[in-house]
């Protein structure tokens, strides 16, 4: 699948704009809705006085972004609360240091939806829109879920290159490239930390989830997050790369 023309700038934006308005009132999945209106509802002690988002949780970032970072879902009292992915929760604490350092946002901190911060040649994203019960989607729920995804990734007709934070993340990013019209080599290339693999005009980047499963054991360091986006910031912006 060889890359063509880039879309107008507003005309990017316009899709993207598209597609926020209908992730935001999506009432897909019932168990979804349910749980992330009854976690908007009651709410945790320590944000009692806060209004949660309680909707589905759009993309965020440069929509002119060659940089895709994909995640799983948003939780229950960070990107459910605070209306942006990675927002509000020691997941979005860890990460957005290291995109700040990495040249890709224009701070450290992330606080939630309006705040100022904006991302830069980023697009960050999950497959799975809504907060579901203990982390864990349905597959069904991925499935109605993906089309989201699908639609994101083809507005974005100058991304490059995919940051997959998990293997659940890997595994969406190829059935997505899949439905763009990409070949997928077979065997599928396996998730792993800094596994690596091009598809169409995609190089896919594994790296480890940045849960507190997965920093507070230093399973995933700040080291090896700044590594993988190093990678990603170079392939994005290799001379000869569309776009780059």
């Amino acid at each position: 699948m060889e890359p063509g023309p880039a879309s107008p700038p507003v005309e990017r934006r316009g899709l993207l704009a598209e597609i926020e308005r209908e992730v935001v009132v999506c009432r897909r999945c019932p168990r979804l809705v349910a749980w992330r209106e009854l976690v908007a509802r009651e709410k945790v002690a320590r944000f009692l006085h806060e209004e949660y988002w309680g909707r589905p949780v759009p993309g965020f970032g440069d929509p002119d972004a060659r940089i895709l970072v994909l995640g799983l879902a948003p939780a229950a009292h960070g990107g459910n609360r605070t209306g942006r992915v990675f927002t509000g929760d020691a997941s979005g604490d860890f990460l957005w240091p290291a995109l700040h350092a990495a040249g890709l946002a224009n701070r450290p901190v992330s606080v939630r939806a309006g705040d100022g911060l904006q991302a830069i040649d980023l697009w960050i994203t999950a497959p799975v829109k809504c907060a579901p019960p203990d982390n864990q989607p349905l597959p069904s729920e991925r499935d109605n879920c993906a089309p989201y995804l699908v639609r994101e990734l083809a507005a974005l007709d100058r991304a490059r290159v995919v940051v997959a934070l998990g293997g659940i993340a890997w595994a969406s990013a190829l059935r997505t490239f899949s439905a763009l019209g990409a070949s997928l080599p077979r065997p599928l290339p396996k998730f792993g930390h800094g596994a690596e693999a091009t598809i169409g005009r995609w190089t896919l980047l594994g790296c480890y989830h940045v849960s507190q499963q997965n920093t507070f054991t230093k399973r995933l360091t700040r080291e090896m997050l700044d590594a993988i986006l190093q990678r990603a910031v170079a392939l994005a912006r290799a001379p000869g790369i569309p776009g780059g």
